[in-house]
């Protein structure tokens, strides 16, 4: 049995997100819809998710001390991270010490918080198809695997980053010291260490939402979401629709894939698996233990969006993993460097057919910092993509 309190009183049921973006800020509203009490951890003061929740508190995640202080002033029923940065092995601590439970678990957190626990458990532990793959501590370490195993063209990531942040396409010599610099600028915490990776001649790929919630047999069960296609540019999300037409042998693969990361990741909620798909082959990239962004599209295609079904698993609820209605997102950026930009131009990109818009409400704006999504959906996708593309083009950011 599930019970929820009151928030405010005595009775509540509280969860505390750490990290508090767009993304944390639909988990908080979908969580208040619940009845939740909610506490809303960044790093800076009025990230979008602290504009919405009960509580805001600001610190430095990464920070074991700070976390654990937190967290023991604060005495959340659960804690959900929505960041890589964060001081993983002290949520491992005091999961152990019963302080807490954290979603999906620390463990999950710890090894989904870098790219080489992810791959290494996912490659090495589990057997899935991944591409090949070295970790680097230096630009020299680097060049040699890049040389010696990988080749031209690859991959460079840090180990910790978010949205494809200090990620680069290498296509020979030339590049390798300007994707290194990229990755050592572009990493949530200076690590030092890279993944390089061999490229993948992919027909495309996906985000393969997978949700980890509770049956009516009291036991975990797995539900997948249509598939999501997506197109990035560096790495960084800038469209996606739902569903993508997939051969049915990939999709059968493409789940079989999930379900095995999170089986053994474990836990309850939401996780983010994404996927490259050739014909009916399918490898392993990355697993997020919570939304993801190309799932933003769910706000308009399914009766319950990514938000709400990771809500919904973590507080032992039923779900429901239904498509509405094929759609659409894109990305709106920001444009400028600025703090508290305006936008011009908001109802003619709302009289676009079937759109809708999020605007996050993030205080500082960067040229290609997220600032919000146009959503469309129709029974045409290729219809939908356009109606949100041709959206996030008339909102005009501008200084305020």
């Amino acid at each position: 049995m599930t019970t929820i309190g009151t928030p405010l009183s005595p009775s509540a049921t509280k969860v505390m997100l750490l990290g508090s973006g767009e993304l944390g800020k639909e988990v908080l509203i979908a969580l208040q819809r619940l009845g939740v009490e909610t506490i809303a951890v960044d790093r800076y003061e009025n990230a979008p998710g602290q504009q919405v929740a009960h509580h805001a508190r600001t610190i430095t995640m990464s920070d074991p001390a700070q976390l654990k202080a937190l967290i023991e002033q604060e005495r959340p029923h659960l804690v959900v991270p929505e960041i890589e940065a964060i001081a993983t092995p002290m949520l491992e601590e005091l999961e152990a010490a019963g302080v807490v439970r954290v979603i999906p678990t620390a463990r999950a957190a710890r090894l989904t918080m870098d790219r080489e626990g992810i791959r290494r458990l996912a490659a090495e532990t589990l057997g899935l198809p991944t591409s090949p793959y070295v970790f680097c501590d230096s630009l020299a370490e680097l060049q040699a695997a890049i040389d010696e195993r990988i080749g031209y063209p690859c991959i460079v990531k840090p180990v910790m980053s978010s949205s494809g942040k200090g990620q680069s396409k290498i296509s020979g010599p030339a590049d390798v010291k300007t994707a290194w610099d990229h990755a050592m600028a572009g990493g949530r915490v200076s690590h030092g260490r890279v993944i390089v990776e061999g490229f993948i001649d992919f027909d495309y790929e996906i985000t393969q939402l997978t949700v980890r919630a509770v049956g009516a047999d009291g036991q975990v069960q797995t539900h997948f979401c249509e598939p999501i296609g997506h197109v990035q540019v560096s790495g960084d999300y800038v469209e996606s629709w739902q569903p993508h037409p997939m051969h049915p042998e990939a999709l059968d693969q493409s789940r079989r894939i999930a379900q095995a990361v999170t089986d053994n990741l474990g836990g309850q909620g939401l996780f983010g698996v994404e996927l490259f798909v050739k014909g009916s082959a399918v490898w392993f990239s990355e697993v997020s233990p919570r939304p993801h962004d190309t799932g933003m599209v769910t706000l308009c295609t399914q009766w319950q969006n990514e938000f709400e079904l990771h809500a919904r698993a973590i507080l032992g609820l039923p779900v429901n993993t239904a498509l509405k209605s094929p759609g659409a997102s894109a990305v709106i950026y920001g444009g400028l460097n600025a703090t508290g930009i305006a936008f011009d131009d908001v109802e003619k990109a709302l009289q676009v057919p079937q759109t809708d818009l999020r605007l996050f409400g993030k205080p500082e704006s960067f040229d290609k910092r997220r600032m919000g999504v146009a959503l469309a959906f129709d029974a045409d996708v290729e219809l939908a993509r356009e109606r949100a593309k041709l959206a996030a083009s008339l909102v005009k950011p501008r200084l305020a």
